[in-house]
């Protein structure tokens, strides 16, 4: 399976439209329990289905082409990332149609925005929050933030993330606590110094 999802990419790649429909009906099930994962973690009653998630993300991808993908795991990795960018967009879009779509800045640790995420606890304005905070550390610190998109995102374990990005596990730990600490402090709107 992962062979031929590869294949069909290079296809892809190529200029074979059709490749890229058929790696859509041959990974379909996986990323819809991908998807159906995210969405668990959403607050109650959240208005997003599975499905619709899921066939933005494909739409998303359609419209951009293959671009870099090299093989089935960036494929799964890539569509971790559309998921999650989906989420992000409705939270901001509901979040604006609240009385001026303000966010309201709390503080919090990690062990306290798990357990908010855990609990469903305002998660759409955790999310908007996280998002940005991403978006800074990639900035900042692009390496950290390539970890965070493989162990959180896309779920690989240390091993996996150092292999993809060919650096030593040491290395690997030693980044995933930084961009945690770092994160936890953008989130709680403390100024961050240090390398990781």
């Amino acid at each position: 399976m992962a062979g031929d999802i590869t294949r069909l990419l290079k296809e892809w790649k190529a200029g074979n439209a059709k490749a890229g429909e058929e790696i859509i009906e041959r990974t379909y099930p996986e990323l819809r329990r991908v998807a159906h994962a995210h969405l668990r973690r959403e607050r109650r009653g959240h208005t997003l289905q599975t499905t619709a998630v899921l066939h933005d993300a494909y739409l998303r991808l359609l419209r951009k082409g293959p671009g870099s993908i090299e093989d089935r795991d960036a494929f799964f990795r890539l569509m971790a990332v559309e998921i999650r960018h989906r989420l992000i967009d409705h939270a901001r879009r509901r979040l604006a149609s609240k009385r001026g779509g303000g966010i309201a800045h709390e503080n919090c640790d990690v062990a306290a925005l798990a357990a908010r995420i855990e609990s469903g606890t305002d998660i759409e304005s955790m999310l908007v929050r996280l998002d940005q905070a991403l978006d800074d550390l990639a900035r900042s610190f692009p390496r950290a933030a390539r970890v965070v998109h493989l162990r959180f995102l896309a779920g690989m374990t240390t091993e996996e993330t150092a292999k993809e990005l060919d650096l030593s596990i040491g290395t690997i730990k030693r980044d995933w606590t930084f961009a945690r600490a770092w994160l936890a402090a953008a989130i709680e709107d403390e100024p961050v110094s240090g390398n990781p």
